[in-house]
Parts: structure tokens; C-alpha cells; sequence
């Protein structure tokens, strides 16, 4: 079928790449403008923007995808269907109707679970087991179209967002594929979706922030969700640390199981750096100083003076 692929980061290009190689044909690119990037914050085009114009590729970058002279392009271009993978806009009925096969959204969950802008990250944080990817026909609701395909992924115990998002583009964009070819040969079989929603908001960096009066699988968890974007955080006397994942310390077990310490408390080893939480403690992995490059956290602690006596998520009030 004739495509009009939209996407805009990473996470959509092997979708785009893995479009290139099949029997449909893409007529042209929509992705969202060019933004600041690396050190100088220089504009620069998005990862899908950079693929297509390298394969020749026709590239549109709407403000917003309600530009009439986008809507104009995309009714001469008049495509057959309209995949999407990870766009960042809305996508207005008036567009919603131009390809005769719709727009065909490949998310990364198993919906109606996690709609929303970060489904990954949700499904790491709230402790799920197995995740997935889904296409479906996107509607003018939030994720809420007849499903066309799905696949499931287990969420490994050590899974950061990004590294579960980087193998859930690998299957999804074989998914996405798949399902273009049910739609062209007309056994597609969109199914209504069922079961409760469940919503995933993108977070903030406010939702980073940790907690160490929280338990430990939970904060392993947040910390997990928030790698590498927008990143989880803590306080040391005022100042932000980039925090990495962490290591779980059961009780009894580990080397450090015998310990303990008060949420936040800090106890520094030769070769290792323990926090407490509300349960057991947690080894800090990487850590990131304001300022500074990321380095192991027995580096960083090694530096710090009075080490023993921080605790993590303190103000300098609070510490005295």
C-alpha cells in the first residue's frame, strides 16, 4: 500500500527502516520540526526526519498537523493508509479521514493497559510483569481504537524504560508491518478494546524525584522507570544527584543485608555505597553531581567529606 509514515524519535525509526524494506511504498515523512540539540542547542532534524531525507523521502514538519497546507499535501498525496509510531502531536479528524485504511498507531502496550505518552515507563514503575506492543486504528480518543495486532514482552527484573522501549521497537515494528499486510490483502479484523484502562501521563521531573521513606522494591522501581528520561533524582544537602539504577539488598543476603539504616541514611563501604529506604537498603549504582559527569557512586562518596553523616533527600537545614 502507498503509506504516509509519521513518527519523530528514535523508538520510531525502526519502524520507518523496517517500512523501507517491505512491499509498501512511503510517499512521505511527517515528524515535528526541528528542536534544539546536544551542547550548542542548535536546531537539527528529528532521527525519522534524518532517515528520510536520506532515502529520498519527502519530509513534512507541521507545527501542528491541523496546517491546512499539510492537510492540502496529504489529500493530493491521497495515501491508502497512514502509520504511526511515537508522532508527538495530535492528529485532527480532518486528517484522521484521508488515508481510505485510516491511521494504523503502534503503541507500546498491551491496551487498553498504559494509554497515554508513557506506557513504558508506567509499566516498569507500577511492577508489571509482561508488557507488549499493539497496533490499532487510531480514533480521535486518547489510544482507544479497534486493535489490530499485539505481541507480549516480559519486563526483566533490571529493565530500565529505555532498554525494554529499545527491544519493544524491534517487535513492534515487525507488528506494524504485519498488520499493513493484513489491511492490504483484507483480512484485517480490528478488535474493540476490552478490559479497564488503565492512563500513562508522561512524566516530570518532579515524578523523578525519590523518596526514601518509600520501599525499596518501589523506589528500584521509579528509578527503573525513569532511565534514562526524565531521569531519577534525589537531594544532598540541596544539591540534585542523578541517581542510576540501584542494586536491591535483601535482609541476610548480599553483603549488606545486616545493615541497617534510617531512609536516606548513607553508609559508605570500600566498594560500595548503601542507602537506606523504608525497608531493606538499596546499593547506589551511577551517580551524576550537579555539574559533573556521571561516575560509580563509591567514586562519588569517596570525594565527600563527612560521607557517613549524609543523608540523601536532606536540605542543608534539615541535615544540621
Amino acid at each position: 500500500m502507498r503509506c504516509v509514515f509519521a513518527g519523530t524519535p528514535d523508538t520510531a525509526v525502526l519502524s520507518l527502516r523496517r517500512l523501507l524494506d517491505s512491499e509498501h511504498v512511503v510517499d512521505a515523512v511527517i515528524t515535528r520540526p526541528d528542536a534544539p540539540a546536544g551542547r550548542g542547542r542548535a536546531l537539527a532534524p528529528s532521527p525519522v526526519a534524518e532517515v528520510a531525507a536520506a532515502a529520498g523521502i519527502e519530509v513534512l514538519k507541521p507545527a501542528s498537523m491541523r496546517d491546512p497546507d499539510v492537510l492540502e499535501r496529504l489529500r493530493a498525496i491521497a495515501p491508502e493508509v497512514a502509520p504511526i509510531v511515537a508522532y508527538g502531536g495530535l492528529v485532527p479528524a480532518s486528517a484522521l479521514a484521508i488515508p481510505v485504511h485510516g491511521w494504523v498507531n503502534l503503541h507500546f502496550s498491551l491496551l487498553p493497559r498504559w494509554r497515554g505518552a508513557a506506557p513504558v515507563q508506567h509499566a516498569i514503575w507500577r511492577g508489571d510483569e509482561v508488557t507488549g506492543a499493539s497496533t490499532f486504528l487510531l480514533e480521535e480518543g486518547l489510544d482507544t481504537g479497534p486493535v489490530l495486532g499485539s505481541v507480549i514482552e516480559e519486563i526483566a527484573p533490571d529493565d530500565t524504560s529505555g532498554g525494554l522501549l529499545a527491544r519493544l521497537a524491534v517487535i513492534g515494528a515487525d507488528l506494524l508491518v504485519d498488520s499493513l499486510d493484513l489491511l492490504a490483502s483484507g483480512a484485517a479484523d480490528p478488535v474493540a478494546q476490552a478490559g479497564e484502562a488503565t492512563y500513562a501521563p508522561k512524566l516530570t521531573v518532579d515524578d523523578a524525584h525519590v523518596r526514601w521513606d518509600s520501599p525499596a522494591s518501589a523506589i528500584d522501581r521509579q528509578i527503573r522507570a525513569c532511565t534514562p528520561a526524565p531521569g531519577a533524582w534525589t537531594l544532598v544537602a540541596g544539591e540534585r544527584l542523578g541517581l542510576g539504577p540501584v542494586g536491591r539488598v535483601d535482609a541476610g543476603a548480599d553483603g549488606g543485608g545486616d545493615v541497617v539504616l534510617a531512609p536516606g541514611e548513607v553508609r559508605v563501604g570500600r566498594r560500595d555505597v548503601l542507602v537506606g529506604t523504608l525497608t531493606d537498603p538499596v546499593r547506589l549504582g551511577s551517580v551524576r553531581p550537579a555539574g559533573r559527569r556521571e561516575m560509580d557512586a563509591a567514586d562519588w562518596a569517596r570525594g565527600l567529606r563527612g560521607a557517613d553523616a549524609i543523608v540523601l533527600g536532606a536540605t542543608p537545614e534539615a541535615a544540621e
